[in-house]
């Protein structure tokens, strides 16, 4: 028998073999093209370090006072200038915008937690269990979350962290509603049924199976809580029921600002575009987080 006899297999090349893709692979190289999504996760990104990082690069603190001085327009020495009471008022958007962004930060998480395990909880049981859990959230949508904000802090006092809690326990609402509708479509995957017959508790299944199956939805829906739960912050410290002096947020800043514009403009003018770029970079953020998740976007 000869060589040319003997059949030969053929051979694939390893550099002929196609790497798979995962889901958050496609939604990254998707979100990469979105110029705009992608320039405004960059502003975010220097809009927290300048307030982040900035106070302790300035040699100003925000709460000292110069009544001699007073108010100045901006200048080499003051490069925001200064309010009515002489403080640096670049340094004080420094500290506002820290406070602010935490806020937001803080009540999403809080929000994320309540609504994540609440919705999930409710589409996996089903039946009367998530038809009574989902008419307690049609209730508390019909509340007017602002009033009901406003009465937790008048009646417990007006903490920053307590703030951040009530902020967050009227913003889960939405997050609850988007994860309960995961949750019904997954249910009934083979995986989840397959976890059952293994025996798995309830709690593992939702922790360990649902749950991270709709962490894409639930990723928007958490950068378009943020700038929410700053307006709220904003609108409470506009009436006097947010952070209280000597500390300061966007919010209370904007208040200052608003009752002196036609005096010293520059007052306002500086927190509300910081505080105006920012909310505008987390929208845009948020929605190239959906169109990039979303896989009725990716190409066949």
């Amino acid at each position: 028998m000869t060589n040319s006899s003997i059949e030969t297999t053929p051979v694939i090349a390893v550099e002929e073999l196609v790497e798979g893709s995962s889901l958050w692979k496609d939604a990254w190289a998707r979100l990469r093209k979105n110029k705009l999504a992608v320039g405004s996760l960059f502003v975010f990104i220097f809009i927290c370090l300048f307030c982040v990082v900035g106070p302790f690069l300035s040699p100003y603190d925000a709460n000292a006072q110069d009544l001699f001085a007073g108010a100045e327009g901006p200048s080499a020495e003051h490069w925001f200038g200064t309010d009515t009471l002489g403080r640096d008022l670049m340094v004080r958007v420094m500290e506002g915008g820290r406070i602010s962004l935490l806020v937001g930060l803080v009540a999403t998480v809080v929000a994320l937690a309540i609504g994540v395990i609440y919705g999930a909880t409710a589409g996996y049981i089903g039946g009367k269990v998530d038809a009574s859990m989902m008419r307690f959230v049609d209730l508390l949508y019909a509340l007017p979350f602002t009033i009901f904000v406003i009465l937790l802090m008048v009646a417990f006092g007006r903490s920053l962290w307590l703030m951040f809690v009530a902020i967050g326990c009227v913003e889960w609402l939405s997050m609850a509603r988007i994860v309960r509708s995961g949750v019904l479509s997954l249910k009934k995957q083979e995986f989840v049924e397959a976890a059952v017959s293994l025996g798995y508790s309830h709690r593992r299944i939702i922790v360990r199976h649902l749950i991270p199956n709709v962490l894409g939805p639930v990723i928007v829906i958490a950068t378009l809580t943020v700038p929410a739960v700053m307006l709220l912050e904003a609108f409470l410290s506009f009436l006097g029921l947010g952070v209280q002096p000597p500390n300061a947020s966007w919010g209370v800043l904007i208040n200052e600002g608003q009752a002196n514009m036609e005096i010293y403009p520059w007052l306002l003018l500086f927190p509300a575009v910081f505080f105006a770029v920012t909310l505008f970079c987390l929208n845009f953020i948020g929605d190239g987080l959906r169109d990039a998740l979303d896989p009725k976007s990716a190409k066949d």
